[in-house]
């Protein structure tokens, strides 16, 4: 096999993050008294958590920052009168509960056995941890790595350079990264040295200077690339 090491991003790479945040959001509001969040609230959310989350990525805000401020806007936005910590961390747990693996995730991942995978997300550390457990996934992988333990995020070198060094990997060549994301998976991939594979179900145009090693729209698709690198190498 031409790549020893997979790097796998997981929201909406191997789970359905879209389905997970809806699911967590209606909650949440719910359980403080606001059954319509979803249609009332969702759509401001998404374009303030949509800078935060860019923010994130060049090193302009922390995830402790990010848990809190999203609400902190949102609420400004809105006129509603709620503690945003300690909502956000409500919020944070209801997304724990939440498990959808993307179709074609278990099978992609099982073909994968002799290789060594590792989860590499941006994400809040009990929050991920809590969704591979429940999936299942837990023991497939060899290590999970955060954004907040780390202490940096996508695209930043600091987080690949950590991850390199945990895993004691020194080919640099050998070494996929797997992600949803041009400005975070992709780009973080390339500028690192290694080659990427961007996961793209949508088929969204890419009209930037990021540009993956591969593209794929399915799991059965990356499989297939998989097996072809494999037979060429």
């Amino acid at each position: 096999m031409k790549y020893d090491v997979f790097l796998f991003d997981l929201d909406d790479t191997l789970m359905d993050f879209g389905e997970t945040e809806k699911n967590a959001f209606t909650n949440v509001f719910a359980t403080h008294g606001f059954p319509n969040a979803l249609a009332d609230f969702r759509d401001t959310y998404r374009t303030v958590s949509t800078v935060l989350w860019g923010d994130l990525e060049q090193g302009k805000m922390s995830l402790s920052e990010l848990k809190t401020e999203r609400f902190r806007r949102l609420f400004l936005e809105h006129g509603l009168e709620m503690d945003a910590e300690t909502f956000g961390q409500m919020y944070l747990d209801y997304l724990g509960k939440e498990v959808h693996l993307i179709d074609g995730v278990t099978t992609m991942l099982h073909s994968l056995e002799d290789a060594r995978l590792a989860v590499l997300t941006n994400g809040f550390k009990d929050v991920q941890l809590a969704r591979i457990a429940a999936s299942g996934l837990t023991e497939t992988f060899e290590a999970i790595f955060t954004s907040e333990e780390i202490g940096f995020q996508k695209p930043q070198p600091e987080i690949f350079e950590h991850v390199f060094k945990q895993l004691a990997i020194k080919d640099k060549s050998r070494v996929l990264m797997v992600g949803d994301s041009l400005s975070s998976d992709i780009r973080g991939g390339n500028n690192f040295g290694i080659d990427t594979c961007w996961y793209n179900p949508k088929r969204k145009e890419n009209n930037g200077l990021t540009k993956p090693t591969f593209e794929i729209h399915d799991w059965e698709e990356f499989q297939m690339i998989i097996r072809q690198t494999t037979a060429s190498s």
